[in-house]
């Protein structure tokens, strides 16, 4: 989302982090897009559930002298393998079409309409490039991984960048590409037309319209896909909705109500019907849940994926915006952008296991996962750099300064078979 209120900064015990002095060109052009945060907590339990085969009876005796009688046994079926939709991102699992393009880190700066691309392993600029009054907000992989695309919501435009060369193509025209997503088969690129309260189903290659699908809601700008890839969820910032949308018919199907937008009036919140601006979707490992980052209510949301129903809210730290999964597909990174703070949750117990600060504060908005799994890397919203964090301890390993308003911050390569989009969501 646009840039929106800032909360006070706290911090933890610093450790040793290095600084880079080096600022990119580039002048901030500043925005005009402020809005309202209010925070919740809302608590419902989840539960699991397991089986267990029946014993066969033994046979029974027989007569003396008579041939033993055998029962038919059936054959034991194998032990099917917990379903991991991320089975495919773990480090050295990378996709040779693109395992030799060099390993960068790909900033867009919405308020300085440039775009910063990083060497992760030296932490020096290699370039920064200006989008025009393009107002960069995400970079995304395409579903091959052939290109990177520049989401220029204000200049409708998307630019693309050659991965292997890291420089930027021609721009093409788009309307309202505020983020970016492709359907799991790779057949359509789907533009989250913000502005427009609509999401285009476009050619992935050449990005030509076939399909304009009005949405019921303010505001749709993320969104994850079902295990199986018929359906999508996507979340409805302004409206404070869930759509459900069925992918081979380009249809909403179905909405589900999170809270309270933050456009009503004041007295409109209360018990019950609290204010919510739900940011990022992500599947979880077994495919059985979606959580939403709600940046209004300071937690996740956790929603059936097979039913689309509310199982239960989770409190994780002020201004919850985005997520990335770990390596091995056990953890999931959320990013408390309001309080400079990186909570960790355990998708087996989905539970929160550990938070990790910023010391002396920071925005941590997106980002990814380098492609070893042993760092991440986030844009820092309201800071004008970039933050390099363990992923193993959480401790702070580098902060670059970057642009004005750095955003949807884009790792590449990493390991996956596909990109589904948004800055970098492999499977």
């Amino acid at each position: 989302m646009p840039l929106g209120w800032r909360w006070a900064p706290l911090g933890g015990r610093p450790p040793k982090v290095r600084t880079v002095d080096t600022v990119p060109g580039g002048s901030a052009a500043p925005r005009h897009l402020v809005r309202l945060l209010f925070s919740l907590a809302v608590g419902v339990s989840l539960i699991a559930g397991c089986s267990s085969a029946a014993q066969q009876p033994a046979a029974h005796a027989t007569r003396s002298g008579a041939a033993p009688a055998h029962s038919a046994q059936p054959a034991p079926s194998p032990a099917r393998t917990p379903l991991n939709v991320y089975s495919h991102i773990a480090a050295g699992m990378m996709n040779p079409k693109w395992a030799r393009d060099p390993y960068r880190i790909y900033v867009p700066n919405s308020l300085s309409d440039s775009v910063t691309e990083i060497d992760p392993q030296t932490h020096k600029i290699i370039r920064t490039f200006s989008v025009g009054d393009g107002g960069p907000n995400h970079i995304t992989p395409s579903w091959d991984g052939s290109v990177l695309w520049v989401n220029n919501t204000y200049g409708n435009s998307l630019t693309p960048i050659n991965p292997r060369t890291g420089k930027p193509g021609r721009p093409v025209p788009v309307a309202d590409p505020y983020n970016l997503y492709f359907t799991p088969d790779g057949k359509d690129a789907m533009v989250m037309a913000e502005a427009l309260s609509r999401i285009d189903f476009r050619n992935p290659r050449t990005m030509r319209l076939r399909y304009s699908m009005h949405v019921p809601c303010a505001g749709v700008n993320h969104m994850d896909f079902t295990a199986n890839g018929q359906y999508a969820m996507a979340s409805c910032e302004f409206s404070a909705k869930l759509l459900w949308i069925n992918i081979k018919k380009r249809k909403v199907v179905k909405t589900l109500a999170l809270g309270t937008p933050m456009g009503a009036p004041f007295e409109g919140a209360g018990p019950g019907r609290p204010y919510s601006m739900p940011q990022d979707v992500r599947l979880s490992a077994n495919g059985k849940i979606f959580y939403v980052a709600d940046m209004a209510a300071n937690g996740i949301w956790l929603i059936d994926a097979h039913r689309f129903k509310l199982i239960r809210f989770m409190h994780t730290g002020a201004g919850t915006h985005g997520f990335m999964v770990s390596r091995n597909g056990k953890y999931l990174y959320i990013s408390n952008r309001g309080q400079g703070s990186i909570s960790v949750l355990k998708f087996a117990t989905n539970k929160l296991v550990y938070k990790w600060w910023i010391p002396g504060g920071g925005s941590p908005d997106m980002g990814g996962v380098s492609p070893s799994g042993k760092q991440m890397w986030w844009s820092g919203r309201y800071n004008g750099v970039v933050y390099e964090m363990s992923t193993v301890t959480g401790r702070l390993v580098a902060k670059i300064p970057v642009g004005a308003g750095p955003h949807g911050l884009c790792v590449f390569p990493q390991p996956g078979r596909y990109s589904l989009g948004h800055t970098g969501n492999f499977r």
